[in-house]
């Protein structure tokens, strides 16, 4: 189980940078929120508080116990494979 939580930790965190650099920058960056929800665009603040309800949900999946190799590599996959997704999609949003 402490794969699995440490996976999905590396998810919700990887998906809170984006939208948090975006909140701190003050860019319009899509949300769930926004209209048409993941492909228009969410202000600041609904960045913000999309950033922090991921980061909110992603430190309680760390744990509390050490981080030994095999959660670390768990942890890592979860934020990779969150990245290459949202590098995809994203960048696919853009072209249009």
């Amino acid at each position: 189980m402490p794969l699995i939580s440490r996976f999905f930790a590396g998810i919700l965190l990887a998906n809170a940078v984006p939208h948090g650099v975006s909140a701190v920058q003050g860019k319009r960056f899509p949300t769930p929120f926004a209209n048409p929800p993941g492909v228009g665009l969410s202000g600041p603040m609904a960045n913000a508080l999309w950033s922090g309800l991921n980061a909110a949900g992603g430190v309680p999946l760390l744990g509390r116990t050490p981080a030994g190799p095999r959660e670390r590599i768990s942890l890592l996959t979860g934020a990779v494979a969150m990245s290459f997704f949202l590098a995809h999609y994203f960048g696919k949003a853009q072209d249009n």
